[in-house]
């Protein structure tokens, strides 16, 4: 009996280390990869496509196992590239639809005169002795905001 209990003290982290493994390496992996295989088998000819080395192309012609994109169309310049050597396909372009705009609220325009009047009585109050010796000119200032 004892050492069955032994057995399962030691079957336990195996079966947990295999379970972590497989959902944090393996089980991505194969989402990963299938995304890749969906966007290989949606390429079609006239589609922008990104090399692992880099190079952008149009797709001209869809063979067996690769492509043959045009890199330039001004020079004619074509390449024959494989399947697994296309990173990703450029996105098409999405053409913006205009959104309604909600009216702006409009904003309290204050005339120069008011400020200069403000601040007029501001400082005049500021400089003028507080009527409690607890008083501040800061808090005067805050006094005539108010």
């Amino acid at each position: 009996m004892g050492q069955q209990g032994n057995l399962t003290s030691l079957l336990f982290p195996l079966a947990m280390f295999a379970a972590i493994f497989y959902f944090m390496i393996i089980r991505p992996q194969k989402k990963r990869q299938k995304a890749q295989d969906e966007m290989l088998a949606s390429i079609s000819t006239g589609d922008e496509v990104i090399t692992a080395g880099g190079f952008f192309g149009i797709v001209d012609k869809v063979l067996d196992d690769s492509y043959i994109i045009v890199m330039d169309k001004n020079l004619g310049t074509k390449a024959r590239i494989l399947k697994t050597s296309v990173s990703m396909k450029k996105p098409t372009e999405v053409k913006a639809v205009p959104v309604e705009e909600k009216p702006k609220k409009k904003k309290k325009v204050v005339k120069e005169e008011e400020k200069t009047e403000a601040v007029k009585k501001a400082v005049k109050k500021a400089k003028a002795p507080a009527k409690k010796k607890e008083e501040t000119a800061a808090e005067a200032v805050d006094n005539v905001k108010e």
